[in-house]
């Protein structure tokens, strides 16, 4: 009997009893999207010249003219304060967007939309985003996950014929219900229910079904003319066991009978919409069903599939913008504001803030254009798209915090001189959409990668379910070559698989032995732990997030070869050592804890040779901030999505810090003067360029100050009225009522609701 099959036979009962059982929702995630790059890692080879033969990005001319014209105008036409009081984009706003084409981006031209690929979609909803938050929302959710990309797959020609037109022109506005207040994270065990039925429809008998669901935190729900609907569909009439036909995706023109859209929601107050959806007894002709009948039941494939890509595009946009947005702040505020005689950016203390601010964005920034290479390559990535969405958007909101800690008393008054108050207030909200971070560490990132990126998993999984013992031995040998390969990279140096930069082949080694001992570490807890270890949520996430860092690491080797640009050498080499840094604090924080008497010598053992892992230090953090302080082209070059706004904060800083460019190191003299004369008049006098100088005082100074508001009414004393009368309160409005302006967003119906009988 082969060894293959001996070994097999062995393996065969306890194999069964640790592989955890998958359900036909989990088998659906795994089998989504595609692994690239980060399976390399996950095994313990990374090939750097696969690596960079990914490309770079590349625009066309119509996507660049597109960004130079449309998105360029769109921003000179966004007041962030303004849109945030009003809580709505004003009406101007909406017409231009549906005018240009906004909402059709991913729309193919032959349906009338612009057809952009996803590194030019990405880029949109960034600069968009680093404006104004509630736009790039508004912009993003049509071309995200939703109607449009799920017709495009897997539509029928005349659901695609009917709807992408209308999309693409903005004659529609859709959104898409999944989550309910019952099923959040767990999204696949919604409790919205449709029977199979057949009733009157249009004069006719029809086939469908008739469906209550109950959704909540839908964005664009309450100005959406089309809603697309998840549900779990049934057939009553089958034998008990086959009932359950699976998740489904409808689409449901607005109104129809039985649906309501709901009161607003509010997220964290801020402008863009978003509401709940109710429907009892609503009827879903068979023709409105994604794809048609044949499509019944195959709902969350659908889903699974289509946010491999728009996980990676949209969340990780706003993140990136985040940090484009609060870098160029901290930066420029830092250099204008001066106390104890000195620039504030000066200070060792915020020097630092802003060099591992720089350090961070130029990585997650690769990661992330690096991805949507991928995309744009016909990739499929679920697990680095899950890596994105955690990783941008908590860096976007470690951003925001720092450089509101930076502003200090100017960061936290509200206004329209504000710089990063409102970004604040929302950036927990990309934290939890789309599969709470907290969750998809532990359970897509590792969860996902651990069966996706291993070279052996998948295969010993599926010779299990199948009972075939010789492939299980055929895996099983297979995967012991590899443990003990990676045991051997891990103890005494792993090689360097291809040719990185010449300038970043040190960095290239640090994640290759890096990337050995996190392949070495993923056995060795899936082996110990077993099923166990997909409920030790802890441990898995730290997993996760090891593979993670490491994939933001490597993205950084790739961004430096393909933006040839050696002036941000030292930045590309800072990202990598945090990335690292932080993938070996993990890793020894996991061994820490992992439930078995040897895990502190089997720590010991794999994190040996690791002191090369220690970060940055002082003098490297306050040589980056010096570089980006001296020079506002790499400032340029790490915020290249940055646009300008219309008048307020964040205009204000772009023009005083053109101004200072004009001025060079006499800004520093003039502050001296200013301190001296408490003028700015006098100060700019003694200036070589009097005029200039003025100019620079004067925009500086409305940097510097915040906005104040109408207080209580004072009596004649000139003390404040704590007490006014009765007649002069005004009762105060009911909670959650949705802005009167809404119906003006909501496209007239032209056409009939109804997508033509196939």
């Amino acid at each position: 009997m082969p060894l293959a099959t001996l070994i097999g036979r062995w393996a065969m009962k306890p194999f069964s009893k640790a592989l955890p059982p998958l359900g036909d929702t989990e088998r659906a995630a795994l089998e989504a999207g595609t692994v690239g790059f980060e399976g390399q890692l996950f095994a313990g080879r990374p090939d750097f010249d696969a690596l960079s033969a990914m490309g770079p990005n590349r625009l066309t001319e119509r996507e660049q003219a597109f960004l130079d014209n449309e998105v360029r105008t769109l921003c000179h036409m966004l007041d962030d304060h303004a849109i945030d009081q009003a809580r709505d984009l004003p009406p101007d706003v909406w017409r231009f967007l549906r005018e240009m084409r906004f909402f059709g981006m991913i729309i193919p031209e032959e349906f009338g939309g612009l057809g952009f690929s996803h590194f030019a979609h990405a880029t949109v909803v960034t600069r968009i985003a680093t404006v104004n938050t509630a736009t790039a929302v508004t912009v993003m959710v049509p071309n995200s996950l939703g109607p449009a990309e799920l017709l495009l797959r897997y539509g029928t020609d005349a659901q695609k014929d009917h709807y992408l037109p209308r999309l693409a022109d903005g004659r529609e506005l859709p959104c898409f219900g999944l989550t309910s207040p019952y099923a959040g994270s767990d999204a696949a065990s919604i409790p919205d229910r449709g029977v199979v039925v057949e009733r009157e429809f249009d004069g006719r008998m029809t086939r469908g079904f008739l469906v209550d669901f109950d959704k909540r935190y839908i964005t664009l729900a309450p100005v959406a003319t089309v809603v697309g609907l998840a549900f779990h569909a049934v057939d009553e009439s089958r034998p008990d066991g086959q009932r359950d036909l699976g998740i489904t995706c409808a689409l449901i023109p607005v109104p129809h009978e039985g649906m309501e859209i709901g009161r607003r929601h509010r997220p964290m107050d801020s402008a863009f919409m978003n509401g709940p959806i109710h429907g009892r007894q609503v009827f879903v002709p068979m023709d409105w069903i994604i794809g048609g009948e044949k499509q019944v039941g195959q709902g969350w494939r659908m889903l699974m599939e289509c946010l491999a890509a728009g996980r990676a595009i949209s969340l990780p946009a706003l993140g990136s913008a985040m940090q484009q947005t609060a870098l160029y702040v901290s930066n420029g505020y830092g250099q204008i504001r001066e106390q104890f005689g000195m620039p504030v950016g000066k200070f060792h203390a915020v020097a630092g803030l802003v060099a591992q601010m720089s350090a961070e964005l130029y990585a997650t920034d690769a990661a992330r254009r690096y991805t949507a290479a991928a995309l744009d390559k016909g990739e499929r990535p679920s697990v680095a798209s899950a890596i994105l969405k955690v990783q941008l958007t908590e860096a976007g909101r470690r951003a925001v915090n720092h450089g509101m800690d930076i502003l200090g008393g100017k960061g936290i008054i509200s206004g329209p001189s504000n710089l990063l108050g409102v970004a604040y207030r929302q950036a927990p909200i990309a934290i939890t959409v789309e599969g709470a971070n907290i969750l998809t560490r532990a359970l897509i990132v590792f969860g996902q990668g651990a069966v996706r990126c291993h070279p052996h998993v998948l295969d010993e999984m599926a010779a299990v379910q199948a009972g075939d013992e010789t492939a299980l031995g055929k895996a099983l040998m297979a995967h012991g070559r590899h443990v003990a390969v990676n045991l051997w990279h891990s103890l005494f140096g792993a090689p360097v698989l291809g040719k990185p930069p010449e300038e970043l082949l040190p960095e290239a080694r640090l994640v290759a032995r890096m990337s050995a001992k996190y392949a070495l570490t993923a056995d060795l807890a899936m082996g110990m732990l077993g099923g166990k270890l997909k409920r030790m949520e802890l441990l898995s996430a730290r997993l996760g997030d090891v593979l993670a860092h490491l994939y933001l690491a490597s993205a950084c080797i790739w961004r430096y070869r393909v933006d040839g640009a050696p002036e941000l050498l030292p930045f590309a080499q800072a990202a990598i050592r945090l990335q690292l840094d932080e993938a070996g604090k993990i890793l020894r924080d996991l061994y820490a804890n992992l439930p078995t008497s040897g895990r502190r010598v089997i720590g010991a053992l794999v994190l040996r040779r690791t002191a090369h892992l220690a970060p940055l230090r002082d003098v490297q953090l306050i040589a980056l901030s010096d570089l980006l302080r001296k020079n506002p082209r790499i400032v340029e070059r790490l915020a290249p999505d940055l646009s300008e706004p219309a008048p307020g904060g964040l205009r204000d800083l772009m023009y005083a810090m053109e101004l200072s460019v004009q001025l060079g190191d006499t800004t520093a003299a003039l502050n001296k003067a200013l301190r001296r004369t408490n003028s700015l008049e006098d100060a700019a006098s003694s200036a070589p360029d009097p005029e200039l100088a003025l100019a620079y005082l004067k925009a500086a100074d409305k940097v510097i100050q915040v906005d104040d508001f109408e207080g209580p009414p004072r009596g004649a004393d000139g003390r404040a009225d704590l007490n006014p009368p009765a007649a002069s309160t005004a009762p105060a409005a009911p909670p959650m009522q949705p802005a009167p302006q809404l119906s003006a967003h909501r496209p007239e119906r032209t056409i009939p609701p109804r997508v033509p009988a196939m």
